[in-house]
């Protein structure tokens, strides 16, 4: 097979965190698809149309599909014959593949390293450019974490680390223990992060992009597909919310409450300035979490290659969010976090 090249096109990139690593400013990811509800075949193709439109970032975790995702996505990188040094493969670890074993889940160090290990088997990789803590785990000290990934790094299981929904409080404490022990520090956080879903990136975090250039991985940018609008009229069958209620029990209701209407209320309001801008609600809410230049990358979910296109539209739309459109976002939103008392003084 003849070896791809590596087509940018409109593609956007962004620093990992305070390191030289760039992300693809939109990536995409396997939750609840890659290796489950999407079969092999069709994984490498959404990759392969992922790759020639710009994406280098891929983001999986040993959870997901319990550990089927890493193995399908670490298959399509083989038979499409990708180098590896095209690409920025991130994993994370936390709650293991279904074991039932005290130390099948958790950041123990035996948990950190083991699982590491075996999430390569699975994906046939050499290393990951980053792996990140899935949750904090309270119940392990965070000496333990933070020495347990730097071990990791050199090793050279992977290059970097991060978190994913750490709170400040512990983000600052990992960065205050690798800072007094010259190890290597969590480079971002992997946070939920939409126009209906703003804190803690928007609040919480403030401190740690201009003390430590936190970056952050923003997942759910659509709001599990609220922020698409198919669901304005009520749960579409064969939606998400349709096909994996249980997953999304939660979500569904959540739509069924007084804040869940206004929230329907509220896209229906973002469609009309999305027809302002000729682009669909989905490219519009993008293009919207994109424009935080706090964000390294927003993670795309996609089952179909039409799928992925649409979402890749937001990169045209990026520059016409002008601060006349972010204001009336803004207007519709009514959202904007409250700053944190004292924020702008010295941590």
């Amino acid at each position: 097979m003849s070896r791809p090249e590596y087509d940018p096109k409109n593609m956007r990139f962004r620093r990992y965190g305070n390191s030289g690593l760039r992300m693809s400013l939109f990536s995409l990811g396997g939750w609840l698809t890659y290796g489950g509800s999407v079969e092999d075949n069709a994984t490498k193709e959404i990759m392969k149309l992922a790759f020639e439109n710009g994406i280098n970032t891929f983001d999986t975790a040993e959870v997901y599909s319990s550990g089927k995702c890493e193995t399908s996505m670490g298959k399509a990188i083989k038979e499409l014959g990708w180098r590896r040094s095209d690409v920025v493969m991130v994993t994370k670890i936390f709650f293991g593949t279904g074991g039932k074993e005290p130390n099948a889940r958790g950041l123990s160090r035996k948990h950190i390293i083991e699982g590491a290990n075996a999430s390569l088997e699975r994906a046939q990789l050499e290393y990951w450019d980053v792996i990140m803590a899935h949750r904090c785990d309270i119940s392990t000290p965070m000496v333990e974490i933070v020495k347990a990934f730097n071990h990791l790094i050199q090793t050279g299981k992977c290059f970097y680390w991060g978190i994913s929904c750490w709170t400040a409080q512990q983000i600052q404490e990992a960065y205050g223990i690798a800072e007094r022990l010259g190890l290597e520090p969590p480079l971002a956080d992997q946070q939920h992060y939409s126009a209906l879903y703003r804190e803690p990136v928007e609040k919480e975090y403030m401190p740690l992009y201009s003390r430590y250039k936190l970056g952050i991985m923003a997942w759910s940018p659509l709001e599990g597909g609220l922020l698409t609008g198919k669901y304005n009229g009520g749960i579409p069958q064969g939606s998400r919310l349709d096909v994996l209620k249980d997953s999304f029990k939660q979500t569904l209701e959540k739509l069924q409450s007084p804040e869940g209407k206004s929230q329907i209320e509220k896209v229906q309001k973002l469609t009309k300035i999305a027809d302002s801008l000729s682009c669909s609600t989905t490219v519009l809410s993008l293009a919207w979490a994109a424009k935080n230049e706090n964000v390294t990358t927003v993670i795309l979910g996609a089952t179909k290659t039409e799928q992925l296109l649409e979402n890749l539209k937001a990169l045209d739309v990026i520059d016409k969010l002008t601060p006349d459109i972010l204001h009336q976002i803004e207007e519709v939103l009514a959202n904007k976090p409250e700053p944190l008392p004292n924020y702008g003084r010295e941590m």
